[in-house]
This record gives C-alpha cells, sequence and structure tokens, in this order.
C-alpha cells in the first residue's frame, strides 16, 4: 500500500460514505421528492393500488428478463419471510440438499430440521470463505441454497452444478445475488429476494419467483403441519395466482412501493439488467486491483471465481495483526469502523457479527464505482492508524 511515514489522510473523498449491506445505499440522485404518493392513504386493493403493485412486478420481470411462464409476487417479511414460504409450502414431499457455508444458509437449516422437523435432510456445510462440494449435491432432492452468501462473501460461480433433468425442487434465496448476478432461470424452480439490497429499496416486503415445476409442487403437496396465513399460496389445491398479479397477501406499504417503482425506473434508465450488471462489476474491478497489492488485506473468498461483486468480505492477513490475541484480532475491523464512520467515509462496514473478523463493503449498483475506489486507499489509512494505537498502547 501506497503509504508515507506519517501516514497522511488521503485527500480524495467518496461522494457518498453509504456501503450498508443492507438495507444498502439509495440509487445515485434519489430524493423522497421523486416518489409518487397519489396512492398513499389509498386502499392497496383500490384500482390505483394495484395498478402500482403490478407495475413493480410488470417492469421486475422485464429488467430480469423473466421467462413467460415464471410467476412473481410480492410477499410479506422482507427476503427472510419470502424463503420461509417457500420452505414452509414446499419441503416435505421429498429428501432435501441444505447447502450453507455462512449465517442464513445455516438459518434455513436450522429451520427446517428444528422447526419442520423433516426427517430426510442432508445438510452440506462448509467454512466462511468457501463453498460445499456442489458435486456431492443430489438432485433428485430438494436443494435450498444461497446464490451470494451475503455475510461471507461467497457465491456459486454459476449455475451448471445444477442438473438439468433434476426430480427436486432449487430452492434459492438470491437475495444479494438478484440484479448483479446473472441467474440461469431454467435452473432455478423458486427465487427469493427483497428491494432492500441492489435496488437500494426499502425492507418490509420480500419477492417470490416461481417456475412452472415450483407451481405444480404446490398444488400437489400438502404440507404436514398447519400452515400459517401469510406463508399460504394455495387455496383448494389451486395456486392464488392474485399474489402475482398485485393482490398481496397482506396489507403493503404503499410508500416502500412508491420507492420500488422509482428504483426499477432508475435501473431501467441504466440501462436495465447489463447495466445493473456493469456497475457491479466495476466496484469488485476496484477492490480486485486494491487487494492485489494489499499487505494487510485479502478477500474471504478463497477462490477468485467464487467471491462476491456485491457484499464484498475482506480479511485481515498481516503476520503482525495475526499474531495478536483473538480478542484484539476481533477489535481491529471494528475499529477501523470506527474511524472511517468518524471521517465520514464508509458507514456500516464492519463484518457481519457471526462472521470471522472482517470488513464487508457493499459493491451493489446503487453504489457508485467511483466511491469505491476514493474508499481504498482510507481502508490503508485507517488499518495503520489502529495498528499504530495498538502498537503503542
Amino acid at each position: 500500500m501506497a503509504q508515507n511515514a506519517a501516514n497522511a489522510k488521503p485527500v480524495l473523498r467518496p461522494a457518498s460514505p453509504n456501503f450498508s449491506s443492507g438495507p444498502c445505499k439509495k440509487r445515485p440522485g434519489w430524493s423522497a421528492d421523486a416518489l409518487e404518493t397519489t396512492v398513499l392513504g389509498r386502499s392497496h386493493r383500490s384500482k390505483l393500488g394495484k395498478q402500482r403493485m403490478e407495475e413493480v412486478i410488470d417492469r421486475s420481470r422485464a429488467i430480469l428478463n423473466l421467462p413467460d411462464d415464471y410467476l412473481l409476487g410480492v410477499v410479506p417479511a422482507s427476503d427472510t419471510g419470502a424463503v420461509e414460504m417457500a420452505l414452509w409450502s414446499m419441503l416435505g414431499a421429498r429428501g432435501v440438499d441444505m447447502l450453507a457455508w455462512e449465517s442464513f444458509g445455516a438459518t434455513w437449516v436450522t429451520d427446517v430440521i428444528k422447526q419442520l422437523k423433516l426427517e430426510d435432510v442432508r445438510t452440506l456445510e462448509a467454512d466462511y470463505g468457501t463453498l460445499p462440494d456442489l458435486n456431492t449435491v443430489d438432485f433428485d432432492r430438494d436443494v435450498v441454497f444461497t446464490w451470494n452468501g451475503t455475510t461471507a462473501g461467497v457465491r456459486v460461480p454459476n449455475g451448471d452444478w445444477i442438473a438439468d433433468d433434476r426430480k427436486g425442487l432449487t430452492i434459492c434465496d438470491a437475495t444479494s445475488a438478484i440484479f448483479a448476478m446473472e441467474l440461469p432461470w431454467d435452473k432455478l424452480d423458486v427465487v427469493t429476494y427483497s428491494w432492500q439490497k441492489v435496488l437500494g429499496g426499502e425492507g418490509g416486503h420480500g419477492v417470490i419467483i416461481l417456475s412452472p415445476r415450483a407451481v405444480a409442487r404446490l398444488e400437489s403437496h400438502v404440507p404436514a403441519w398447519p400452515m400459517p396465513k401469510v406463508f399460504r399460496m394455495t387455496k383448494g389445491g389451486k395456486l392464488i395466482d392474485g399474489i402475482f398479479r398485485g393482490e398481496t397477501i397482506n396489507t403493503p406499504s404503499m410508500l416502500v412501493v412508491e420507492d420500488a417503482i422509482d428504483a426499477l425506473k432508475w435501473a431501467e434508465d441504466i440501462g436495465g439488467l447489463e447495466g445493473l450488471l456493469k456497475r457491479t462489476r466495476a466496484n469488485r474491478a476496484h477492490l480486485d486491483a486494491w487487494l492485489a497489492t494489499s499487505d494487510w488485506a485479502a478477500d474471504l473468498a478463497e477462490n477468485p471465481e467464487t467471491a462476491s461483486n456485491t457484499s464484498m468480505c475482506i480479511k485481515i492477513v498481516d503476520p503482525w495483526a495475526l499474531s495478536l490475541p483473538d480478542d484484539q484480532q476481533a477489535t481491529l475491523p471494528k475499529r477501523i469502523s470506527q474511524i472511517l464512520e468518524a471521517e465520514d467515509i464508509a458507514m456500516d462496514i464492519n463484518g457481519y457479527r457471526d462472521a470471522p473478523p472482517g470488513l464487508r463493503i457493499w459493491g451493489g449498483a446503487t453504489v457508485e464505482p467511483d466511491d469505491v475506489k476514493a474508499l481504498l486507499p482510507w481502508l490503508d489509512w485507517a488499518y495503520l492508524s489502529v495498528k499504530a494505537e495498538i502498537q503503542t498502547g
């Protein structure tokens, strides 16, 4: 890293200090004044309310290039609610392989084993920074996985490992991947996400995407447990198709819906999916160039092909730091984050609480690549500042 003996502060500052991995930075130029408010105070079941919900669905489908026979609906409780809805509604028809290599994947494992109490469950786990052996997944079974490990910065590299002739369903939590990574729709039967990640939208609502195979499962499988109302996608053995036409299960925030429409319009203006992908790739490229010359930081992902371009996680590898007691090693990224927040350079970049000590920088499409580039010298400055603090006692 290029630092002088006095460890002078960098001159260039990010235009925005918001690098949180969720809720994430609003789109460039965002203002509440941009939101349409006519629908506020109206019923979401009114003609206008339903039109606004349908607009979110239609714009989302178009940007994602969703196949015509796939369904997209807005559901309660963010991505968590969407994942739980899929697990509670569809699992139990056959055995299931659960993949986990970070905290959210581990949460879905816990829910399936301890809450649904399924008996035929295989858990394929890996430590932070690595993936399970994808070649051991059995696609005669249902498969549940995260496309991108939000708290580990590790993603599956592609969909080639997913069988075309699978008998089970693939259920994919894609909340920190969708709109930032290319998803092979023919390989995925259920996909969930929330607006608060790559689109920079507000929280509280989730999205669930269903393939025809997923719909067939819903209409043929009756779960062995009571189904809460907010998880029900069928009635009388038939799909409640209104969910996918803007008729939500419970009352949505129409202000959040308007914010989602604003984000989707911005995505269209920058070139749709390809424009979104271009920005996230640029953010990742800046980080990679910096890591290549750093003598204290490295990517948490051990294989570059699996390194995330959204939740970009770095670990500290300076031999001096690794020689410290564990509690002091854990203090390093926390202190770096505190210093950068105090300087109004970077907010919320300390690693996730369950992850190994490190930093997590959001690189989704709403973050300007120039801001990532400007941030990196500040990481060097903050690290050397913390190192000096500890060495001088």
